[in-house]
């Protein structure tokens, strides 16, 4: 069973309501709004985020990265092939904290998204993490060793991105794109960050200042086994859960799947080493410490209006 969880929130604003459609997908609840005179593009929008699924997924057989992780060499889709390079990119600029191959550890060790474990030291010592295991080009892709790939931190941000090329060929220009922690605001919209310590309560809120807004929250509090010290954001490293902060929460006006992707590796950084990455990559950002330390950008102002911390 997927886990459902959410992360953010987020409304509209404008005068006009927006029609609004909601599916379970890619382990959560998919929700697309647009304006009511553009309707007929919401099912090609989740048929979108369905394609990038059936891509993606490490739960569904018939999905290329379940089928690598099984056969080990298959054919791959178009997808597929760009959420690859995406990752290796990923891998690249943040120093190896985003890793696919985590899956060895998610998937195989403590089987999230399905009936969970806590694994043993010596399962999480013995781990294969090396991604050079990995070998793909635009129509084939390989695994080597022991490596299993985990697409979980990046997916969602990326089937947000496909959902809004379909928004923008479509003519809608009022609209919202929201898969849990990520979110794109097609114009202009309120959003709500999830408190990580007190459950069904809020620790922010704020307004997009200008269309485009991305937001990405990636948090150790709605994934986890036993408890928050067993959670689902591996250190590729140290091969345990990291154990230094509680949210992470991006913001920018490019890509979901790059936010996506950040989020997830300046959570298993160290403090200093994800400050200093996140200011490289030119977003905003609002961390939690899981000492309860608020650590808000410099640029905050730049992607949020009427910031309020509860």
């Amino acid at each position: 069973m997927h886990i459902l969880f959410f992360l953010l929130f987020a409304i509209c604003l404008g005068a006009v309501p927006l029609l609004q459609r909601s599916q379970v997908m890619m382990g959560t609840i998919v929700t697309l709004s647009v304006m009511p005179e553009r309707a007929n593009v919401l099912q090609k929008a989740f048929n979108r985020i369905k394609q990038v699924e059936d891509a993606l997924s490490s739960y569904a057989p018939r999905a290329d990265i379940y089928r690598l992780n099984h056969d080990r060499n298959v054919s791959i889709g178009p997808d597929t092939y760009e959420a690859l390079q995406l990752s290796r990119r990923y891998y690249r600029e943040s120093s190896g904290y985003f890793n696919i191959a985590v899956g060895a550890i998610t998937h195989e060790r403590f089987h999230f998204g399905e009936q969970t474990r806590l694994p043993s030291t010596q399962e999480l010592d013995d781990a294969h993490l090396n991604l050079d295991g990995l070998s793909f080009d635009r129509y084939r892709a390989s695994l080597f060793g022991k490596i299993n790939l985990d697409l979980g931190g990046m997916g969602k941000g990326f089937a947000a991105d496909k959902a809004n090329d379909v928004f923008r060929d479509n003519n809608v220009t009022r609209g919202r794109i929201a898969l849990s922690g990520d979110i794109r605001c097609i114009d202009r919209c309120e959003i709500a960050i999830t408190h990580p310590f007190e459950h069904d309560t809020l620790i922010a809120k704020f307004d997009s200042p200008r269309p485009g807004l991305a937001v990405s929250t990636s948090g150790n509090y709605r994934r986890y086994v036993g408890d928050k010290t067993n959670n689902h954001l591996i250190d590729p490293r140290t091969h345990r859960s990291q154990q230094r902060l509680a949210s992470v929460t991006l913001l920018s006006y490019g890509s979901s799947a790059d936010l996506d992707a950040y989020a997830t590796a300046a959570s298993v950084m160290p403090v200093d080493e994800a400050l200093g990455f996140l200011k490289s990559r030119n977003v905003g950002y609002i961390i939690y410490t899981i000492d309860r330390e608020r650590i808000v950008s410099d640029n905050i102002d730049q992607f949020s209006r009427n910031l309020h911390f509860y």
